[in-house]
């Protein structure tokens, strides 16, 4: 099983989990559809990204340090340091 990738913008507070190798999604173009969570339900905003045929592909989770486990945003690849 591959693992998944996270990134992390601390300065954004927003991380993204993808369930599919981002150099192949960059080569098959953008993602088909986003779907947002309802943010009552879970306390902030949570966007499901959709390729062309209805597979999730990845998660954008935002206020990612109230909702995800901090060893997961240690361990995520940064993408606010140069």
């Amino acid at each position: 099983m591959a693992e998944l990738k996270v990134t992390y913008d601390q300065q954004a507070n927003a991380a993204y989990i993808y369930f599919e190798d981002p150099a192949r999604l960059e080569r098959r173009g953008p993602i088909a559809k986003m779907y947002p969570c309802d943010p009552i339900a879970v306390d902030g905003m949570i966007n499901l990204d959709f390729d062309t045929e209805g597979r999730v592909i990845g998660i954008e989770i935002l206020d990612a340090r109230s909702k995800l486990p901090p060893h997961l945003l240690d361990a995520a690849e940064r993408l606010d340091q140069g």
